[in-house]
């Protein structure tokens, strides 16, 4: 097991540093169409490049970041439930749902997105818009993304066979919503605290005083 977690590890450090990059993408993005806006309402002129651009940009992000995402689990999950199940039933669900949905679907998604590119570069297909960018490097994005899920749909897996088998300490959670309340908890320990002081400090206080 040791030789595939630390293919795992891999995996989670290639993912996390790629989504880490491209979520630059966004700057540019806001970037590019601020400038865009500014260009067409003080000279009147804009382009569709600088459109496409965007959603381009856009694209990247949305599709490329999603192996980092699943890696730090801030995919949408139903909290609700998930919350009320044991750590075992939860581990259950997550293999099981790695197995045969993820995986599965990141092969089917592998296996058409690459010739549908392929076409796309062999063709040298353009926008259908004037002046527009070409179409093959956007397309790129859709096989590229199910590629990186499904290797990291991998290191998912392995790291909660391991959880199971009591060899990995337990990295379920995580996302927003475990983030909140991890930081609730800490507030409310500080004050806590912060009361217990307070209390003690005064009873110093009475205690010091003279009869």
């Amino acid at each position: 097991m040791g030789g595939l977690l630390k293919f795992s590890r891999g995996i989670d450090a290639m993912n996390t540093w790629l989504g880490r990059n491209i979520a630059w993408a966004i700057f540019l993005a806001v970037l590019i169409s601020a400038i865009n806006a500014i260009i067409r309402k003080v000279i009147g002129t804009s382009s569709n490049v600088w459109l496409e651009l965007q959603w381009i940009l856009f694209g990247a992000v949305f599709l490329l970041c999603s192996p980092w995402t699943l890696l730090s689990n801030e995919h949408i999950r139903i909290d609700v439930v998930s919350s009320l199940l044991p750590k075992s039933a939860r581990n259950w669900i997550d293999v099981i749902g790695h197995v045969f949905f993820l995986i599965p679907i990141g092969l089917v998604m592998m296996w058409t997105g690459w010739p549908f590119f392929w076409r796309s570069l062999m063709q040298n297909e353009q926008s259908n818009n004037a002046g527009g960018l070409p179409q093959y490097p956007s397309k790129l994005f859709v096989p590229l993304c199910f590629t990186l899920l499904f290797i990291q749909g991998l290191s998912e897996l392995i790291k909660r066979v391991a959880i199971m088998r009591g060899e990995l300490a337990d990295v379920s959670g995580g996302g927003h919503l475990e983030s909140a309340e991890a930081e609730a908890a800490r507030l409310r320990e500080a004050l806590a605290a912060e009361a217990d002081a307070k209390t003690r400090a005064q009873a110093e206080q009475m205690a010091g005083r003279p009869n």
